[in-house]
């Protein structure tokens, strides 16, 4: 899945001249907590969150601090034709609430967490109603394949597989199935030999 089909598409911008409580009043009106900087051409020069204006806000009245000197100057961007995964992990490890996406040196975008969050629950289809089958499927040769006849075979129509990032030998497996009864599966499972440790209709 790329980027741009999860991006916000055209985001509230604002320049680096603005002040700190115009970027915070913009941002409680369109309940946003982050904000690209722009310059003419909707060049990105900076990004800053509701947070850093909040702190900066009180020392913006006492003295000389403006939203140039709160905003990131460099931050983390990400294309939009890039792997929605390269978007994921840099949230992560950089501990960020979301990011610019640009193209050609303009902003074209802005993708957050709650984005990557809602694609997640998409693609494991957590919203629709559905069973759940955890196990433990091990290291011999062509037992995931076999694991996916005995579920089809029994009944289980696959949504999506999660797993663990374990080796593996200790790998847990999680098959979310369209609503269905998951005691016979279960069973069946079992009688092939793989442990299954939950199973939910």
């Amino acid at each position: 899945m790329k980027i741009h089909s999860l991006m916000i598409p055209d985001p509230i911008t604002i320049t680096e001249n603005a002040s700190i409580s115009d970027a915070i009043e913009l941002m409680k009106i369109n309940s946003i907590r982050h904000l690209p900087v722009v310059s003419k051409g909707n060049r990105l020069k900076g990004f800053v969150t509701l947070a850093d204006l909040k702190q900066g806000l009180l020392p913006s009245m006492l003295g000389d601090i403006s939203l140039s000197d709160l905003m990131v100057k460099n931050p983390i961007v990400v294309d939009p034709d890039g792997d929605i995964e390269v978007a994921a992990r840099l949230i992560y490890k950089h501990k960020i609430g979301g990011m610019p996406v640009v193209k050609n040196k303009k902003l074209v975008g802005i993708i957050t967490e709650t984005d990557i969050l809602r694609a997640f629950i998409d693609m494991m289809g957590l919203l629709t109603a559905s069973s759940r089958i955890d196990l433990v499927i091990g290291d011999r040769p062509g037992s995931f394949r076999t694991v996916l006849q005995v579920i089809n075979d029994n009944g289980g129509d696959i949504i999506s597989v999660g797993m663990t990032g374990q080796e593996a030998s200790k790998r847990i497996y999680y098959f979310r199935l369209t609503s269905c009864k998951t005691d016979v599966i279960r069973r069946a499972l079992e009688n092939e030999g793989f442990e299954v440790l939950n199973a939910m209709d």
